[in-house]
């Protein structure tokens, strides 16, 4: 994906994400306040495979675990085209800094307080995103922010694995429990790689 096409699908997210935060919360309860560049977007001028964000919603921490999907996330990307363009969006809670070990420095692009970060788009636009990043955390910081993303995928996975074990024989549909204890699962095992190392092979 050429590099302009990759900055105007940030745009129209952006401009989605004003949108949707005038929507009736009856209708769309999961509430984007916050959406921030990630990866690759935020480095010099080149074609890139797609464009990854993150997604800070006004829900609690624990709602939010790493790689999770909060209540009404698919209705909301349904509904922003998200998941149709060449997008990545990594959901996070508000309520708890935006960054870890795999969003590295983000760039606020949009907030429901003061809507698009016009300087953000220009900097990314000319390449320049280095200019527009959160500045990076020291060592003990990182490792205190991964404890505390671990702890938190921790719960997930408990609350997950029982939900899908009171779902297993039952009537229905298993497939949005089984694909919430994969996300719960995936994040937890990305985190304690991230702050132990990844287990020696055998």
């Amino acid at each position: 994906m050429r590099w302009a096409r990759a900055i105007h699908h940030l745009e129209a997210l952006a401009q989605e994400c004003a949108v949707m935060a005038t929507r009736p919360a009856s209708i769309f309860p999961v509430r984007v306040v916050e959406l921030w560049a990630v990866g690759d977007v935020l480095g010099p001028l080149r074609d890139i495979d797609a464009v990854t964000v993150a997604l800070a919603v006004d829900l609690p921490v624990e709602e939010v675990p790493w790689l999770g999907q909060p209540r009404g996330a698919q209705q909301w990307a349904n509904a922003t085209r998200l998941d149709r363009n060449p997008i990545v969006g990594l959901w996070r809670s508000v309520h708890a800094p935006v960054w870890n070990h795999r969003v590295e420095r983000p760039a606020l692009v949009w907030d429901a307080e003061n809507g698009v970060a016009e300087k953000t788009l220009a900097a990314l636009h000319d390449g320049a995103g280095e200019r527009v990043r959160l500045p990076a955390p020291g060592a003990e910081e990182w490792r205190a922010r991964l404890t505390e993303e671990l702890a938190v995928s921790v719960r997930a996975l408990r609350d997950c694995t029982a939900a899908y074990e009171q779902r297993r024989w039952s009537p229905g549909k298993l497939e949005p429990v089984a694909d919430a204890l994969w996300r719960a699962s995936e994040g937890y095992l990305d985190v304690l790689d991230a702050l132990h190392g990844p287990p020696e092979p055998t």
